[in-house]
C-alpha cells in the first residue's frame, strides 16, 4: 500500500505498533504537549506533594482543635438578630457541635470574628482535602500507570477520571459551603 511502514516480514504493522512508534518522534519536534505532571523533576514534585499532604493534615488537625474548643463549627451553626428592648437589633452568632455535648449536639454562642473564622476555615477544609487526594494520586501515578497496562481501563485514564472527580466534588463542596457563608453575612446586616 502506498504510504504505509512495512516492517521486516513485509507485512503491514498492526496500527497500535505504527501510533506507538510515532509518539516519540512527535514529542521530540516539539508538536507533542508536554503532560504538566512530567515537565518538573520527579523529586521535586515528590516533594511538593507530600509538603501539600503535610499542609493538608495540619489544616484538619486544626480544624478539629478548633472544632473542639469552640464546641462545633459555623457551618452548623446559625446566626440570629434578636430585637433588643430599647428597639435595636443585636446579631447572635453560634455554632453548633454534632456529638460533642451531646448526641442532639449542642449551641454556643461566639464572637463575630471567631463565627467567620469558624466558617472560613470549614471552607478551606474540602479544599485542603481534595489538594491531598489529588497529591496522593500524583505519587501514586507512576504505580497506577504500570500496573494497569493491557487491561479494560488504562492507567492514564483512571487517573484523570479518579482526578477530575476529586476537583468537582471539592470544589463543589467549597463552593457550596461559601455561597451559604456569602449569604449568611447578608442576612447578618440586613
Amino acid at each position: 500500500m502506498p504510504g504505509s511502514v512495512l516492517n521486516n516480514s513485509g507485512a503491514e504493522p498492526p496500527a497500535d505498533d505504527v501510533l506507538a512508534a510515532s509518539i516519540p518522534k512527535v514529542r521530540s519536534t516539539g508538536l507533542w504537549p508536554p503532560c504538566p505532571v512530567n515537565r518538573m523533576p520527579r523529586r521535586r514534585r515528590n516533594q511538593i506533594c507530600i509538603a501539600i499532604i503535610a499542609l493538608g493534615l495540619a489544616n484538619y488537625l486544626v480544624y478539629t482543635l478548633t472544632y473542639a474548643a469552640l464546641g462545633g463549627d459555623a457551618h452548623n451553626g446559625q446566626r440570629e438578630i434578636r430585637q433588643l428592648d430599647d428597639g435595636t437589633r443585636e446579631v447572635v452568632y453560634k455554632v453548633r457541635g454534632h456529638f460533642i455535648r451531646s448526641p442532639s449536639g449542642h449551641e454556643r454562642v461566639i464572637s463575630r470574628g471567631a463565627w467567620i473564622y469558624s466558617y472560613v476555615h470549614s471552607i478551606s477544609l474540602p479544599l485542603t482535602s481534595g489538594a491531598m487526594i489529588i497529591s496522593m494520586l500524583l505519587l501514586a501515578r507512576p504505580h497506577i500507570l504500570a500496573t494497569m497496562r493491557g487491561g479494560w481501563i488504562s492507567g492514564r485514564t483512571l487517573v484523570t477520571v479518579f482526578g477530575t472527580i476529586v476537583v468537582l466534588i471539592t470544589g463543589g463542596a467549597a463552593i457550596l459551603f461559601t455561597w451559604s457563608f456569602i449569604s449568611e453575612l447578608r442576612v447578618a446586616h440586613c
